[in-house]
C-alpha cells in the first residue's frame, strides 16, 4: 500500500488548522456537538432496527 505523503500531508494540515481556528473563536464545541448528535442520530436508528429484528425473530 503506497502512502500518499503530500495529500495525507495536507489534509492533516488543513484539519488542524480548522481546529485551532474554531477553538479560538469558541466553535468548536459546537462542532464537536453537532458531531454528537449525529452520532447519537445514528445510534438511535440502528437500535431501533436491532429491536425491530428481535422482535421479528421472537
Amino acid at each position: 500500500m503506497k502512502v500518499q505523503w503530500q495529500k495525507l500531508f495536507l489534509k492533516t494540515s488543513v484539519w488542524l488548522t480548522a481546529e485551532i481556528l474554531l477553538n479560538v473563536i469558541g466553535l468548536d464545541n459546537l462542532a464537536d456537538y453537532s458531531e454528537f448528535m449525529l452520532k447519537n442520530q445514528a445510534l438511535s436508528q440502528v437500535t431501533e432496527a436491532f429491536s425491530n429484528l428481535i422482535t421479528l425473530v421472537s
